[in-house]
């Protein structure tokens, strides 16, 4: 799955929000020729189906192959400290199986359109590997140019030459 962009989009009434085409056909074509989960598990998501959490001040979705291996992470750890039992609770706490509808939208609950604060507008932004939902105007903000300052080096320091 490859998710690129930024799109505009707007809530109904109702909470829901329709997803990009190209990010509904990418979901869509992880699932292809799956039936179940590894293992045979029959907890596996419906077609199309991808998981929906809170993070960083906006919803974050996963394919539902990354979403399980990360639970499989964190279930490992032996004695996590308060910091990762919090951030437990909201990252997996928060987290919701989305399936898009026949005109590709998702409900978003009460809960996630809080913790987001989205009320009518949302840019939902590709990730290449997952994608995020945000208010335009906290998108705005954490990509402001003094959030950004050194990103350049810090991205050289990962082994990223990024100069235009």
């Amino acid at each position: 799955m490859v998710f690129r962009g930024r799109y505009p989009r707007s809530l109904d009434p109702k909470g829901r929000l329709t997803l990009p085409p190209e990010f509904r056909d990418a979901i869509t074509a992880q699932h292809a020729g799956r039936g179940t989960t590894e293992g045979g598990s029959s907890t596996a998501p419906a077609p199309g189906s991808f998981v929906l959490t809170t993070y960083d001040g906006c919803l974050v979705a996963f394919s539902w192959n990354d979403w399980t291996a990360l639970e499989e992470k964190f279930m490992r750890i032996p004695n996590p400290s308060p910091r990762v039992r919090a951030f437990r609770r909201l990252v997996i706490g928060g987290a919701e199986t989305q399936t898009p509808d026949a005109h590709g939208r998702i409900l978003l609950s009460p809960d996630h359109r809080a913790y987001a604060g989205l009320d009518r507008e949302a840019t939902v932004l590709g990730l290449v590997d997952r994608f995020e939902i945000w208010n335009p105007a906290a998108l705005r903000a954490s990509m402001a140019a003094d959030n950004l300052e050194g990103v350049t080096e810090e991205l050289a320091a990962s082994g990223i030459d990024f100069s235009l």
